[in-house]
Parts: structure tokens; sequence; C-alpha cells
């Protein structure tokens, strides 16, 4: 399996890109495929809270941290590495990953690149498509509609959601449903992984006392997602065994 990185992020903020990143990382260590994280909120970091075992967080506009991410990809044992990019970055990563030689890599078969877009409901999230979309080649872009937050999606004008996606030919839609917000405020406190929360379980791994009916709700909501990703071929697109 040769290297694959998969980015989240959005330019815009309160889209709720690290929730998804951890149903992600969830995602994967239910297919026993091993992932390396990469927490972009420097210095504090709100991944690797979550998922502290296997996320480093780095700064992504310096060097030093690129090297990190990029220099590693073929040494490393584990293939996959997720990148958790934080609000306002995502352009200005991409662009320096094009610097680097990055995207020059992908293009001649090194390494596999997607790219989860996560989306506002608003014009301005629609305008971001034609910004980052192109980096992906056409190929392996998802765009994601993340219902943690709001509830509509561009009901008020479906015309004009629908002749920005005509322009992203290849364009996966990737829909996040919204999980009850008792549930989530209970997974924020208890500062595991969601399917951690699910087993009913500590960060240290000892029982906890988790109310039965919120991880039934969380429980609901991620087999939702992983339906989602396997609907999509996230698996098979990491590995290359599809098209895309």
């Amino acid at each position: 399996m040769k290297p694959a990185v998969l980015i989240v992020g959005a330019d815009k903020g309160g889209v709720g890109k690290t929730t998804i990143t951890r149903t992600v990382l969830d995602y994967l260590a239910s297919k026993n495929t091993l992932a390396r994280a990469f927490d972009s909120e420097f210095p504090r970091g709100t991944l690797k809270r979550f998922h502290p075992d296997v996320t480093e967080i780095v700064d992504v506009t310096q060097a030093p941290d690129q090297m990190k991410m990029l220099d590693t990809l073929g040494t490393s044992e584990v293939k996959v590495s997720v990148i958790d990019i934080r609000a306002g970055l995502l352009s200005s990563t991409l662009k320096a990953f094009t610097d680097v030689g990055f995207f020059d890599a992908v293009r001649a078969g090194e390494f596999n690149f997607l790219l989860f877009h996560v989306l506002g409901p608003s014009i301005s999230s629609l305008d971001e498509i034609n910004e980052v979309m192109p980096y992906t080649g056409g190929r392996n872009y998802f765009a994601v509609k993340n219902f943690i937050n709001e509830t509509s999606f561009f009901e008020w004008d479906p015309a004009i959601y629908d002749s920005y996606f005509k322009q992203a030919k290849g364009a996966v839609d990737v829909n996040i449903p919204k999980l009850n917000e008792m549930a989530f405020e209970q997974v924020e406190l208890s500062g595991v992984p969601f399917s951690t929360f699910v087993k009913n379980k500590s960060a240290q791994g000892h029982n906890a006392n988790y109310s039965l009916v919120l991880r039934g709700y969380v429980r609901t909501w991620l087999n939702n997602i992983f339906s989602e990703y396997d609907r999509v071929g996230l698996i098979d697109r990491l590995t290359d065994r599809t098209p895309g």
C-alpha cells in the first residue's frame, strides 16, 4: 500500500472539521487500518485531546512541521496520515504543499491524496469549492456537509447549490448527520473517541458510567457516518483500489 494523505479542512470556521476528523479516525480503526493524525490547531490542539496516542500537534505554516508530516510519508510504518487543518488555513496549506512538490509526487503516483472539504451552509463555503478543488486534480474531492451545527443546507435556493456542483465535476457528496446535542456534550466532557464512549470506556480503558441513552444516540449516529464512508469507498480510495 502506498502512503495516503487525507486532509480535513475548510477556510471557514465553525463547520466542525475536528468532529469529522474524529469520526474518520474511529472509522479507520474499525476497519483495522492504522492511521496517524496531525492536529494543526497549534499550540493547543483539540484533536489530540480525543486521540492522543496517534496525534501530533503541528504548525502547518512552518517548514519543520511540514517536514514532520511529508518527509516521513515514505518511511513511516503507518501508511495513512490524516491532517486536521485549522480554520482559515486550508487554501494556504494546499498552496504550501504545492510549493514543496507534494502534489507533483501525488501525480507521479508516489502518494494517494484525498480532501475532505467541510462545507458550511453559506455561499462563502461554496465559493471555497472553486478555490480548493483544483488541488485534487478532480479526483478524491469530498464535499462534506456537516449537519452537526446546522440543520439545513442551501434549502432556500437549491439552484445556487446545484450550479456550484455542476462546476465541481467529480465531487463526492458526504453527509454527516446531526448528533443529539446532549450526547455530543457528554462525549466532549468525557474526552474520549466516539467509539470509546459507545463502548462505555474511560480514556484509561476502565469501565465508565456513561448514559445508556446517550451512548445509543452516539452509536446510531456513528454507524450512519460509517455507512456514508463505506458508500463513498473511503478505504478503497485511501488504498488505491478504485479508480476514484
